[in-house]
């Protein structure tokens, strides 16, 4: 079914063609509405009329819509016309993973921060209770400015706790050097899928490794002459040692993919959360290795002495931690070891409203970013934050973690300004008000409380009135507490 230059799916024009694969074309078009370049893709013709992939393309684009994550396409509409069914996506700028490991393995480095991008949107998914069943390098795309975007929901598996079906098993074409459409898949497959048996997060994990795996070493870690011996190798046969083979690797690098690849689903790791927070620690001890200049480690502050002197200065030279006084004879030290201040981020403008995770371990801030403000994590000590509001056009700031730190409450100017709420690691945003400033979690997490308006002060005609408000989490519903 190809498509020409001009043709309209409802009222977006196709431009050129972008690729294909065995779930869909995909086309550059423009979005006559709102002005603006996006991906549409339309089955191919040998499944138009088929069914159950109509279904399971239908499938993918509600299972893209209900995730809302930096590192996960994002779909902003499904349509049919003419008895095409089309779905409108993001427009990307890049290459698939895939495309890049044809120039051989990735850096170490670069490796780790795309594994933590990945891992972050599988965890976003998961939480949703979606299950990606698929992930693959060609479901991988990396653009030009270095962010992941996990693609390609089609057999994603929305009840978790359910038996896995046929679909799980469903060829998807590769490039045309595949010496089979089906090893593309087969390649990637934990053993329960190989085996049929039900599939849970736990699934996408061992695929994650896989794909990990030949980020590092540049080779599939099962890779075999046919399908049948491919699925063998996952079912009984370790892949080579990585550190034989990948120079200047942490043997705690190598340990996080050999976690990942163990047969059995409860010798994994038991989410992708859990995945993401080591291959943060990683990242981050990888990049102060290449950065700290000799010695520089006999000089480091002990993380529990950084946690206790904890003072967070916005500035624009970025944000710092430390006690923000000259601290006299007696304060000079914290359980005897000596005080200093540790330059967390360095990103070009302004940075502000820093606020520190219940655990200690990371900050979330505001910076700027493009036209707009948008709010970063980043692990205490690391050097990579992540971009935890990219989708957003409009200013996003004032950030609060909940006591058990897996949401953030925080002040958005989108869709006209309010509070809204997200996960730790970005995703599920939604509106919790659309009025109200400075918002504070309560310790039960049900309620947050927001300052009217953005500020409080006085002058000599008198003070200006700053009503404090608790909103409900879930609900919205609000009561006046002053």
């Amino acid at each position: 079914m190809s498509l020409s230059p001009g043709v309209r799916l409802g009222h977006y024009e196709i431009l050129s063609p972008l690729g294909a694969g065995g779930m869909g074309e995909v086309y550059r078009a423009r979005d006559q509405k709102l002005d603006r370049e996006v991906a549409v893709k339309v089955l191919p013709s040998s499944l138009a009329e088929d069914a159950e992939a109509l279904a399971r393309f239908e499938r993918e684009a509600k299972a893209v819509a209900a995730l809302s994550h930096p590192a996960i396409l994002a779909i902003h509409d499904f349509g049919s016309e003419g008895g095409t069914a089309y779905a409108v996506m993001e427009l990307l700028e890049g290459r698939t993973l895939r495309e890049r490991l044809a120039d051989g393995a990735l850096p170490v480095r670069k490796a780790a921060e795309y594994a933590l991008q990945i891992a972050q949107a599988l965890a976003a998914a998961h939480t949703k209770g979606i299950v990606h069943r698929d992930l693959k390098p060609e479901n991988i795309f990396v653009t030009r400015d270095g962010q992941v975007k996990v693609l390609d929901f089609g057999l994603a598996k929305h009840d978790i706790a359910g038996p896995a079906t046929d679909d799980s098993r469903s060829p998807t074409v590769g490039p045309p050097t595949d010496p089979g459409t089906v090893l593309g898949t087969v390649g990637y497959m934990s053993p329960e899928q190989v085996r049929g048996e039900p599939v849970d997060p736990r699934s996408d994990i061992f695929s994650f490794g896989a794909v990990l795996y030949e980020m590092l070493s540049g080779q599939r870690a099962f890779r075999r002459e046919t399908a049948a011996e491919t699925m063998t190798a996952i079912l009984r046969e370790e892949p080579p040692e990585l550190q034989a083979s990948v120079e200047g690797l942490p043997p705690a690098f190598a340990r996080v993919v050999q976690h990942c690849l163990e047969k059995q689903a409860d010798e994994r790791f038991q989410s992708a959360r859990d995945l993401a927070f080591d291959l943060s620690n990683l990242t981050d001890s990888q990049v102060r290795h290449e950065r700290l200049p000799e010695g520089a480690a006999a000089r480091r502050l002990d993380a529990r002495v950084v946690t206790a002197a904890l003072v967070l200065v916005a500035a624009v030279a970025g944000l710092v931690v430390g006690r923000s006084w000259a601290p006299g004879p007696e304060e000079a030290t914290v359980s005897g070891a000596p005080l200093s201040f540790a330059q967390l981020t360095d990103q070009p403008g302004v940075e502000k409203d820093p606020v520190l995770s219940p655990d200690g371990k990371s900050i979330v801030y505001t910076a700027e970013a493009g036209e707009s403000a948008d709010l970063f994590l980043l692990r205490v000590g690391g050097r990579n934050p992540v971009n935890l509001t990219a989708d957003s056009k409009a200013d996003d700031h004032q950030p609060a973690f909940s006591r058990d730190g897996e949401r953030i409450a925080f002040r958005s100017e989108r869709d006209g300004g309010g509070i809204f709420v997200m996960g730790s690691t970005g995703e599920s945003v939604k509106r919790v008000t659309d009025f109200g400033w400075n918002p504070t979690w309560s310790p039960d997490g049900r309620e947050i409380a927001v300052s009217e308006g953005g500020f409080f002060y006085a002058t000599d005609r008198g003070s200006f009135r700053n009503d404090l408000w608790a909103v409900d989490a879930e609900t919205g519903q609000k009561r006046q507490v002053t």
